[in-house]
């Protein structure tokens, strides 16, 4: 514990990694702000959370949707008179041969992945630097860095979180306000499952058990990251680590990722 008084916002809070987040920070003392447009999965996430010292806000909103972070930041800030740790889970991707692109896939990507980010960034922002402290920690990927031609958009997309939470850090440093970013690697949710399997069908793998093992080979570590495992490292940086590191890329994909 230790932590009653924080407050957190969580988007994608309605499965995989945002409810694992969501559920840990709880368990520290951090009243948790749930978003994601699943309102299903939201509630499903607030039930997990049983009896908290503070109660949770559910917050059932498409992120892409115009002025949506800043109402979202707005209710938050009216409900709880401000924000201490914001963490962008949210995002989305879509598996299409380079060839095949299409021009939806490559905006709802960049709508979700990078100009929400932004927009949830530039608003909890505004209200961390009236307080003189917070943080921001985004998730980013290791296709931010590789060449993906099956999965440009996203790995485009990723490239740009990267590029927001530097600029963020530099901005928002004079005002107490730290910004990093998490990349995961491979990670049993269920995007990684729909992604996997849709890059068997694409390159024409029958048996998608074997491409799985091949790909986890890939890993030096020689194993998937357990959800858990990716949750502890942004709870370290939304709670525990130095007032000190600000505009840097925390690696947790076991070695995929080793600059």
């Amino acid at each position: 514990m230790g932590f009653e008084g924080k407050r957190a916002a969580v988007t994608g809070a309605a499965a995989g990694l945002g409810r694992e987040l969501s559920i840990e920070l709880s368990r520290r003392g951090v009243a948790v702000a749930l978003i994601d447009i699943d309102g299903k999965g939201l509630d499903e996430t607030r039930a997990l959370l049983g009896d908290t010292p503070a109660p949770p806000l559910v917050i059932a909103a498409d992120l892409t949707a115009p002025d949506a972070p800043s109402d979202i930041l707005g209710r938050i800030e009216r409900d709880w008179g401000g924000l201490d740790i914001l963490i962008n889970n949210a995002g989305f991707g879509r598996i299409e041969p380079f060839l095949e692109m299409s021009a939806a896939t490559w905006q709802k990507t960049l709508a979700v992945n990078v100009t929400a980010v932004a927009m949830m960034t530039i608003a909890a922002g505004a209200i961390m630097k009236r307080q003189g402290q917070g943080r921001i920690v985004n998730l980013t990927s290791p296709a931010s860095r590789m060449a993906l031609p099956n999965y440009a958009a996203y790995a485009a997309s990723k490239a740009g979180v990267d590029s927001i939470t530097r600029a963020a850090a530099i901005a928002l440093a004079p005002f107490g306000v730290r910004v990093n970013s998490v990349a995961p690697g491979m990670m049993d949710t269920e995007m990684q499952r729909s992604t996997e399997a849709d890059l068997a069908r694409i390159e024409g793998r029958a048996d998608v058990q074997a491409f799985l093992d091949e790909r986890t080979k890939r890993v030096p570590i020689g194993r998937r990251a357990e959800i858990a495992e990716v949750a502890a490292a942004v709870i370290w940086l939304a709670l525990d680590a130095p007032s000190y590191i600000t505009a840097e890329r925390l690696n947790a994909s076991g070695g995929l990722d080793r600059d």
